[in-house]
């Protein structure tokens, strides 16, 4: 999910092709069995895609709602509630073993949970935010949100700030932490890590 923006992509754009990303491997893991360490590292990559998206949400989309939609303070509340839901979700099955009978219980949760998500997103925030701000700036905001994605946490830290200016400063710090524990324990964090990590 760190593909750069093209110059016509808004921030819709960007974040609707991490939506599609994610329902890829959400659909991968219910229809396909695999071996319980490749559903844990297609579980991971799943965790740290929709860190990284949610973060950047957090961080620039939501601040544009509350800016430019009259009802703009209630609708981020209730996004940022939804993520915290699945964040903590995501906490859980960090920690689990697919063998686990809570793995696919809280995966089923966590896949059910986003995709309500997703469906609130793109029925009313998004054609919403694209109605009532400039196209330049939803431009604008694409930039940035791949920019931050690339520094953003992978892992979830349900207790960190979700609202700037904290979340702004902080996530860059805890993204390279995360990014660097990821790293010394072979965790992938993208489907392109995880095709290479399986042809070793």
């Amino acid at each position: 999910m760190t593909n750069p923006p093209t110059t016509d992509q808004d921030v819709v754009d960007i974040l609707v092709a991490d939506h599609r990303e994610v329902e890829t491997l959400f659909v991968e893991l219910e229809t396909r069995q695999g071996t319980p360490e490749y559903r844990r590292q297609l579980v991971d990559v799943v965790i740290a895609e929709l860190v990284r998206h949610a973060v950047a949400e957090e961080a620039y989309v939501y601040p544009t709602a509350r800016k430019t939609l009259p009802d703009g303070d209630e609708i981020a509340d209730h996004e940022i509630t939804e993520h915290a839901d699945a964040e903590r979700t995501m906490k859980d099955l960090e920690s689990l073993d697919p063998s686990d009978p809570r793995f696919d219980e809280l995966l089923a949760h966590l896949t059910s949970t986003i995709r309500h998500h997703v469906q609130d997103e793109e029925s009313e925030l998004f054609p919403r935010l694209r109605a009532a701000t400039a196209r330049e700036e939803l431009v604008e905001l694409a930039g940035k949100v791949t920019a931050f994605k690339k520094v953003a946490p992978t892992r979830p830290h349900p207790d960190a700030p979700d609202h700037p200016p904290a979340n702004k400063l902080l996530n860059p710090g805890t993204g390279m932490i995360d990014r660097l524990r990821d790293a010394l324990s072979g965790r992938p964090t993208s489907m392109s890590e995880l095709r290479e990590k399986q042809q070793r």
